[in-house]
């Protein structure tokens, strides 16, 4: 074996540490966000839309869903740089954009900054119109800033709906306007 093949072989082996810490970072997170808990007065629930006559989730269900999400988002980027070898680095920008937006709105949450607080969920909501905020980097990151105080299922749902209107945005208007775009300048041409 040359040394050029030694340095190709431990270059890709690299990503692939990567890829295993996604999940694993979300199970590490999950345990100590539940250890915490169960040491200051157990583990808690919180109620859908913070409305006491809605179901209530544990937080124990983080256990699943972070690990989960890191692991989605882990094959995902996989499989985006099989075919673009920058993916993962294109893909960290908008991991710690959402992880500093779910801090923000954590903090903003916990601060009772009900003003900030919408600021930020409306602001979340219209940047999927403009990023890309369907991508598994973005939802991974935004449960993981979350988590320490809504645990990670709420989030996840958040990140489900905000995803699916930037997905709705992207996949659906913007071809529908472009389309009908051309078509009006073919007509008027």
């Amino acid at each position: 074996m040359t040394a050029a093949q030694t340095t190709k072989d431990a270059g890709a082996s690299t990503p692939s540490r990567w890829f295993v810490a996604a999940p694993v970072i979300g199970f590490v997170v999950s345990v100590a966000h539940l250890a915490w808990e169960a040491s200051h007065g157990g583990i808690k629930s919180h109620h859908l839309l913070n409305d006491a006559n809605l179901p209530a989730i544990s937080n124990s269900w983080g256990l699943l869903a972070l690990p989960l999400l890191g692991a989605v988002a882990s094959y995902v980027l996989r499989r985006r740089s099989s075919t673009n070898p920058q993916a993962p680095r294109q893909a960290l920008a908008p991991f710690c954009g959402a992880l500093a937006v779910g801090l923000a709105l954590s903090i903003a949450f916990q601060l009772d900054w009900s003003e900030v607080t919408s600021g930020l969920f409306l602001a979340l909501l219209l940047s999927g119109t403009v990023l890309r905020t369907y991508r598994a980097e973005y939802g991974f990151g935004f449960v993981l800033g979350m988590t320490f105080v809504f645990g990670s299922v709420l989030p996840t749902l958040v990140a489900g709906v905000a995803g699916g209107l930037s997905a709705v945005a992207h996949f659906a208007v913007y071809p529908g306007v472009a389309a009908a775009y051309r078509r009006l300048r073919a007509v008027s041409a």
